[in-house]
C-alpha cells in the first residue's frame, strides 16, 4: 500500500466529518413547514418554552433553530420570546400553530440515543490517530442539545471503553498507541478465554456450529470479504457467543476492553485489504472447532493463542491506516500532545 498517497477520509464519508442530522435542523424543517403553510400565521407568538413542549425536546435546540428561522426572515424578537413575521402566508382555514392534532414529536426518541451512534462513529475513527480532549460544551454545541444529554453520550461511551476522565474530570479519547494497546490485550486474554468457558454449556442448540459454518463460508472467498463482513465475523465470537457466559459483570468487563473492536470496525471500514486475506479467519475456526467437537479447554486455549497474537497485527494495521488517513477537523475534539 502506497503510504505516501494520504487523504482525508470522508467517511461514507461521515465517521470523520462528524455530522448527523441534528435536532435544531429537524426543528427548522418542522417550523418552516408550519410556516411556509399558513399553520404558524403573521403575529403568532412562539415561546421557546412551549415549542419546546410541542416536539418534546429541550431549549437549547429550540432556540437555536428559532434563531435560524429569524435569520431566514420568517420571525422577529430574540430569547424566549419571537413573533412570525408579515411575510408568512395566511390562507384561509390556517390551523392552530400548536394543538394535539398537530404536534410533530421531534424527540421520539431519548435525545442521547438520537446522537449517540454518530458521536461514536466519530471518535472511534480518531482513536488510531492519537488522544483527544472532548470539548462537552463544543459537543453539545455541535449537536443541539443540552451539557447533560452530552454527559449522558459521554458516560455512555465511558462504559464502553472508548472515553475515559482525566484527574480533572475532563473527557478525553486515549489513543492506540501500542502500549494502550498491550494492556488491553491482555484484558482481553485474562477474559475472554474464561467467558468462552462459561458459555459453552449455556450455549443456544447448534450456535457454535452454526457460527463454524459462517466462518468455513468466509474462509471459502477470503479475498472478496469487505470491512462490515470482517467485522461481522469478528463480532460473532467475540461479542455474540462470549455473551452467553451467563456473567454479566464479566460481560461488561469484557466489553470495557473492547473497544479496539469498535475501532476494528473502523479500520476494516478504512483498509479492509491490508492482509491478502485475513489472518483472524483460520484462528476464529480454530476456536469453534474445539467448541463444536467438545473441547472446551483447548476452544479456550486457542482463544487465547488468537489474542496473543492479534496484538501486532491491529499495531501494523493502525500504522497502515495512519499512513494513508488524515482525520479532519471536527470542532469539540482537540488533539493531546
Amino acid at each position: 500500500m502506497d503510504r505516501g498517497a494520504r487523504k482525508v477520509l470522508d467517511v461514507s464519508q461521515q465517521a470523520f466529518q462528524g455530522k448527523a442530522p441534528r435536532v435544531f435542523e429537524q426543528l427548522v424543517g418542522a417550523l418552516t413547514e408550519r410556516l411556509a403553510s399558513g399553520a404558524l400565521a403573521p403575529g403568532t407568538v412562539l415561546r421557546t418554552a412551549a415549542v419546546a413542549r410541542e416536539f418534546g425536546t429541550s431549549r437549547g435546540p429550540v432556540r437555536r433553530a428559532l434563531e435560524e428561522l429569524k435569520a431566514a426572515g420568517w420571525l422577529s424578537g430574540r430569547g424566549l420570546t419571537y413573533v412570525v413575521g408579515a411575510s408568512a402566508p395566511q390562507p384561509e382555514g390556517a390551523r392552530p400553530a400548536f394543538g394535539r392534532e398537530s404536534a410533530v414529536r421531534i424527540a421520539a426518541e431519548a435525545s442521547w440515543a438520537r446522537i449517540y451512534g454518530d458521536v461514536e462513529a466519530t471518535l472511534v475513527a480518531r482513536m488510531s490517530f492519537g488522544s483527544w480532549r472532548i470539548v462537552e460544551a463544543e459537543l453539545a454545541e455541535h449537536y443541539g442539545v443540552s451539557r447533560t444529554v452530552a454527559r449522558e453520550v459521554l458516560g455512555r461511551l465511558q462504559q464502553r471503553g472508548i472515553v475515559k476522565q482525566d484527574k480533572r474530570s475532563r473527557w478525553y479519547v486515549p489513543g492506540l498507541g501500542r502500549d494502550y494497546m498491550a494492556d488491553l490485550y491482555e484484558m482481553r486474554r485474562a477474559l475472554e478465554p474464561q467467558a468462552l468457558i462459561n458459555a459453552a454449556p449455556r450455549l443456544p442448540p447448534s450456535m457454535a456450529s452454526s457460527l463454524l459454518a459462517s466462518i468455513d463460508e468466509a474462509i471459502g472467498r477470503a479475498e472478496e470479504l469487505d470491512g462490515p463482513e470482517l467485522d461481522r465475523l469478528e463480532r460473532e465470537l467475540h461479542v455474540d457467543l462470549l455473551g452467553h457466559c451467563g456473567n454479566r459483570t464479566m460481560v461488561e468487563a469484557i466489553a470495557l476492553y473492547q473497544s479496539l473492536l469498535s475501532a476494528h470496525s473502523f479500520l476494516y471500514m478504512t483498509a479492509p485489504r491490508i492482509f491478502p486475506t485475513e489472518p483472524f479467519l483460520p484462528e476464529h475456526r480454530r476456536v469453534l472447532d474445539r467448541l463444536v467437537g467438545g473441547h472446551v479447554d483447548e476452544a479456550a486455549d486457542a482463544l487465547r493463542e488468537h489474542l496473543v497474537l492479534s496484538l501486532d497485527r491491529a499495531v501494523y494495521r493502525i500504522e497502515m491506516v495512519r499512513g494513508i488517513v488524515t482525520p479532519s477537523d471536527v470542532g469539540y475534539l482537540v488533539r493531546m500532545s
